[in-house]
């Protein structure tokens, strides 16, 4: 018996809940929270009441939520994990047919003057539902083609109607999601093998079919291959965006230039700021030091995950534990990339910094049920 345990023996049943509560991990998603607000203040000139406001407001509610998920046995959610992933995909169906559009995209719904991104739910429900599928499921039974069709299929269908929104790296992140689960849970490599072969052969017919007869791709869309491999080569276009960013950081140097004293951001050089962008802004004032602190917190979320998820013997708990991980280090992963050039733009927020309340409210969610299996596993 631990210390922590030792001393949680002799206190309320009432309490123990909250002596358990993972309290490094809120901490740490508190901190990288607070560093979001005050970029936003910062952006935003000084003001509370343009986004920062908001954000803090967002955060607040999504707290709630965290901890009313969290004392709720983990039990409940894997019970609701059938109903949440169907709600999920009643809720992409009504963004198909009456979602609201925004920047040439429809992906969102109005509830009550909330503004809702059902994929970004989908995120954390297609996890909750394939951690129940292989709670239920035979272990013996878990690489057999059959049982393997199963889990496909829950993960294409949602990738499909996301994609129909647009929204390509909301889709990849949903197909990766399904995919680092069903490794997780003890697929077979050789299905991943399979899969890795056939994207690596069509990568490669896309770019061999270029100016013959059976051309893959329109015109339109090699040339923001082209762009994205080399920006400058359309700097006041397609390739603006990324410049931008990368004058941005590279204009912070090792200790920035201070807060609230960012031009690139300050001056509207820089392409959603607030939202997708703000991690330049944050280099373009803090410079390396700052982000580089930045990107330590992160680390430590995903590691004070990894350990919840060890320490975790329930297959259900550790399944969700795990796949909500993946689920933020590829947030994290590919907005990185994006800001940087090392991928194509694609509008992945990053994680409890960017604005946006759909992409907090669900990574608090999440964080709930990470919570809720860290409290309730046997001891």
């Amino acid at each position: 018996m631990s210390f922590l345990e030792y001393r949680v023996k002799f206190v309320p049943s009432g309490l123990k809940k909250v002596l358990y509560l993972n309290w490094p991990l809120i901490v740490l998603v508190t901190a990288v929270s607070a560093v979001g607000w005050l970029a936003l203040y910062s952006i935003a000139g000084g003001r509370m009441d343009v986004w920062a406001g908001r954000q803090m407001q967002v955060f607040a509610l999504g707290a709630v939520a965290m901890f009313f998920i969290a004392f709720v046995p983990i039990w409940f959610w894997r019970n609701m994990s059938l109903l949440a992933y169907l709600v999920s995909m009643m809720l992409l169906l009504v963004v198909e047919f009456f979602g609201t559009v925004g920047m040439g995209a429809q992906r969102w719904i109005e509830i009550g003057g909330l503004r809702l991104q059902p994929s970004e739910l989908m995120k954390v429900t297609l996890v909750m539902m394939l951690a129940a599928y292989y709670d239920w499921l035979d272990v013996k039974k878990v690489s057999r083609p059959f049982w393997v069709l199963v889990p496909v299929a829950l993960t294409v269908l949602p990738t499909v109607l996301v994609l129909m929104q647009p929204n390509l790296g909301t889709a990849l992140i949903l197909l990766m999601i399904g995919g680092a689960v069903m490794l997780l849970a003890g697929v077979s490599w050789w299905y991943f093998a399979a899969v890795i072969s056939g994207v690596v052969a069509t990568i490669w017919a896309v770019f061999a079919s270029r100016g013959t007869d059976w051309q893959l791709l329109h015109d339109y869309q090699f040339r923001r291959i082209d762009t994205f491999l080399d920006p400058t080569a359309d700097p006041l276009g397609a390739g603006y965006n990324i410049i931008q960013a990368q004058i941005a950081l590279g204009s912070g140097g090792w200790g920035g230039k201070g807060f609230m004293q960012g031009t690139q951001s300050r001056l509207n050089f820089l392409p959603e700021k607030h939202t997708d962008f703000i991690f330049t802004t944050l280099g373009e004032e803090f410079g390396f030091v700052g982000v580089f602190s930045i990107l330590i917190l992160y680390a430590l979320i995903l590691v004070f995950c990894y350990v919840s998820a060890l320490q975790n013997k329930d297959r259900f708990s550790t399944l969700l534990i795990m796949g909500i991980a993946v689920n933020f280090f590829l947030y994290l992963a590919i907005n990185l990339s994006m800001v940087m050039g090392l991928a194509p733009v694609v509008g992945v927020p990053l994680p409890f910094l960017s604005y946006g309340g759909s992409a907090m409210l669900v990574l608090l969610v999440a964080f709930g049920l990470i919570q809720s299996a860290h409290i309730h596993r046997p001891r």
